[in-house]
């Protein structure tokens, strides 16, 4: 059987979230969200938060080396030893570097990365909803369209490494939460991770 080391990748609005919860879950490990940990930091106003809040209502993204130590922290505790899913981490080429040379140092590769594929126009709908439902300052239309370019031209193009080393599948994230639950699992299970 192999470990559950994933990565969950998709725009903003394809329901990584949603659906990295259900499969940690599934799989009884850890989801680390980078935009969890930073939003719970910024809603207790710690130093972290107040700093992190400026940078997401400004619609920008946190910068590497804050984000690569806070996911090197998690990754490190006992209840991530036995698989984990990442969200949000890592967002880019130099970031995918820092991953590797911590899971190098560790013997423990991904086994699947996980592709959410979701039309432009269906993440702007999703995300427009999601900011009414949760009130979230920062799913505003500018901060939307530039999270939305920064991931089509910093982010995507990690998918293209993750393809040569043979982990990454896309999965159609249009359809039920069930839907799309099932194709991941399905996929997960042809590759021989299954809970």
């Amino acid at each position: 059987m192999t470990l559950p080391r994933l990565l969950i990748i998709g725009p903003q609005g394809s329901g990584k979230g949603t659906q990295g919860q259900r499969i940690a879950e599934a799989f009884r490990i850890p989801a680390v969200s980078t935009g969890d940990v930073f939003r719970a930091n910024v809603k207790e106003g710690t130093p972290l938060g107040l700093q992190v809040k400026a940078i997401i209502d400004a619609g920008d993204l946190v910068p590497d080396e804050l984000t690569g130590a806070i996911v090197r922290d998690r990754l490190a505790q006992d209840d991530a030893a036995a698989g984990f899913l990442l969200d949000g981490y890592p967002r880019n080429l130099g970031q995918v570097g820092d991953l590797d040379a911590f899971l190098d140092e560790r013997d423990e590769p991904l086994t699947g990365v996980i592709e959410l594929s979701v039309p432009r126009d269906e993440s702007i709908r999703r995300i427009a909803l999601r900011a009414t439902e949760q009130g979230r300052t920062d799913d505003n239309d500018e901060s939307i369209a530039k999270r939305l370019a920064i991931y089509e031209s910093e982010t995507a193009p990690i998918l293209e490494v993750y393809r040569e080393r043979g982990v990454a599948f896309e999965i159609d994230g249009i359809g039920t939460l069930d839907e799309v639950f099932e194709r991941i699992v399905t996929a997960l299970a042809e590759r021989g991770i299954v809970a």
